[in-house]
């Protein structure tokens, strides 16, 4: 029997009631599964279908049961159509014991059949099952109590979405995933299935999302002993970028996940708001005026500091988006969900987005050094980070991380931290200027000829790295020393140069270092 809709509604485990020593029941046939007894009823009539609307305990004492084989079988055909869940019998004073053609139907059929001793009143069973169905549901009432208590917490910590999804998966015992209008995995919590299950959930979310259907929708599926299900939050608007909340599990969901889920959903909604994703608390807004008023960044910042005064400076962050090439919605400038994402992955509020522009402010605390968010990449950012300073020292640590973001992106790393140490020439020049310096330095030698300028600008690089010694290089490139001596005064003739100058030397070296595709130093 699907009990999906039985389910819904108060209902006690059959094992319950077999269990409960004050009843004595026993069960006699039908198969041994533990099913779901929404209500108790009793009948004597030949035909009780009527009556019947699906997860009952039906009591009788057959005092109409048919006297043939055939027609105990229709009884039980109709009763296992109508959706009872089990049947009881009560034997003495109609029947001595249960009859063998009842027992025998509810095998063929599936129907478990319980036998009730003559010392168990029918309205005993009445009274110990709803007095059951009231306890699972003052359980179930209890446990939805503690699972939201425990979502608000959540929800009030700074890595927010974060933390409302692991609770929603500990309290749900799912995977749990909120993905964005492109079906990218924002955040995850709890135990990934193994495969196909990821795809599949991620395959559900998307079709969900795309299909629309007012501010929310859901969906369900089962597939390979696991149960799927996709709930859609509403966009910033109600009608713009939605998300939506995945979840997978190897138990189909009961109704006090149901519950959970609901009340999650909500709260991750408010949570992408564009309200809280711009985080316009009290303490913001007060600082913004005082800052419009007239008031330093220096005046105002400690207002937006966490107060357990473990941080009292400042990593400025500078990000770009690069979508991917797969996208079929573009992001919007100020996605809240992209906002509400990096705020909880940055560990901060003050984050700003503008198109595919980034920037924030990482309350820290001196001599530290920033946490890199690997998820940040799997969303499309690429960062760069400042060294941590005072307020006032804001524009210079604005600089910094703007620096870092460019080598990020010529390196074609996720992200780069400014690292004080490593002030060099590669990091002074913009890359875009370092590598047209290198193209017009080295285009002289497209006329090169057999070897050609691969060859050449191998020989040179090699002869560079060995400090000019001719052996050395020789060796390393596996030639004559006279084929080195030969590679190199070619390529002096085409670049108009006198390679034993230093000066020189210094110049080709870092022009090799901007050639596109070299590896160059990351340090910003």
């Amino acid at each position: 029997m699907d009990e999906s809709a039985n389910a819904e509604q108060p209902s006690v485990r059959l094992g319950v009631l077999l269990a409960d020593p004050g009843l004595g029941l026993t069960q006699v046939a039908g198969p041994p599964e533990d099913r779901l007894v929404s209500t108790v009823g009793t009948t004597e009539i030949e035909d009780p279908t009527p009556y019947l609307v699906g997860g009952e305990l039906l009591l009788t004492a057959g005092v109409r049961l048919p006297d043939d084989a055939d027609g105990v079988d229709m009884y039980v055909r109709r009763v296992v159509a109508a959706g009872v869940a089990a049947l009881g019998f009560g034997v003495a004073p109609v029947h001595p014991e249960v009859p063998p053609d009842l027992v025998r139907a509810c095998d063929r059929h599936g129907l478990p059949l319980l036998r009730l001793p003559p010392a168990t009143p029918f309205v005993a069973v009445g009274q110990a099952t709803y007095a059951a169905i009231s306890e699972t549901r003052n359980r179930e009432l209890r446990e939805i109590s503690r699972a939201q208590s425990a979502l608000a917490s959540a929800a009030a910590r700074p890595d927010t979405l974060r933390a409302v999804l692991g609770q929603l998966a500990a309290r749900t015992g799912t995977w749990s995933v909120l993905y964005d209008a492109q079906g990218t995995e924002l955040f995850s919590a709890g135990s990934r299935p193994s495969s196909p299950a990821p795809r599949l959930l991620h395959d559900l979310a998307v079709r969900t999302l795309q299909r629309g259907g007012g501010p929310t929708a859901a969906a369900a599926h089962h597939a390979q002993g696991v149960h799927l299900t996709v709930h859609t939050l509403p966009g910033a608007d109600g009608s713009t970028t939605a998300l939506a909340l995945g979840q997978a599990a190897t138990t189909a969901p009961t109704v006090v996940h149901r519950q959970v889920t609901s009340t999650a959903t909500v709260l991750l909604a408010l949570l992408t708001s564009p309200r809280h994703a711009l985080s316009t608390d009290t303490h913001s807004v007060g600082a913004l005026v005082r800052l419009m008023l007239g008031a330093t960044p220096a005046e105002v910042a400690p207002a937006l500091l966490p107060g357990d005064g473990t941080s009292d400076h400042w990593t400025v962050v500078h990000g770009r988006h690069r979508p991917a090439r797969d996208a079929s919605v573009p992001r919007t400038a100020a996605d809240p969900a992209q906002l509400a994402a990096l705020a909880a992955l940055l560990g901060t509020p003050y984050v700003h987005m503008d198109g595919p522009s980034l920037k924030a402010l990482i309350p820290s605390a001196p001599d530290t050094t920033p946490s890199v968010p690997a998820q940040a990449a799997d969303l499309g950012w690429v960062l760069g980070f400042s060294a941590p300073m005072s307020a006032p020292d804001l524009p210079h640590a604005d600089t910094q991380a703007e620096r870092a973001l460019q080598r990020a992106i010529a390196a074609e790393a996720p992200a780069v931290i400014h690292n004080p140490d490593a002030l060099t020439v590669h990091a002074l020049v913009p890359p875009a200027d370092g590598r047209e310096l290198a193209r017009t330095r080295f285009a002289p030698l497209d006329r090169a000829g057999a070897p050609g300028a691969p060859v050449l600008l191998d020989t040179l690089r090699t002869w560079l790295t060995l400090h000019g010694s001719w052996d050395r290089t020789a060796a390393a490139l596996q030639v004559h020393r006279n084929t080195v001596r030969h590679r190199l005064a070619r390529l002096a003739d085409l670049l108009d140069v006198d390679l034993q100058d230093p000066g020189v030397r210094m110049e080709l070296w870092f022009a090799l270092q901007w050639l596109p595709g070299e590896p160059t130093d990351t340090g910003a």
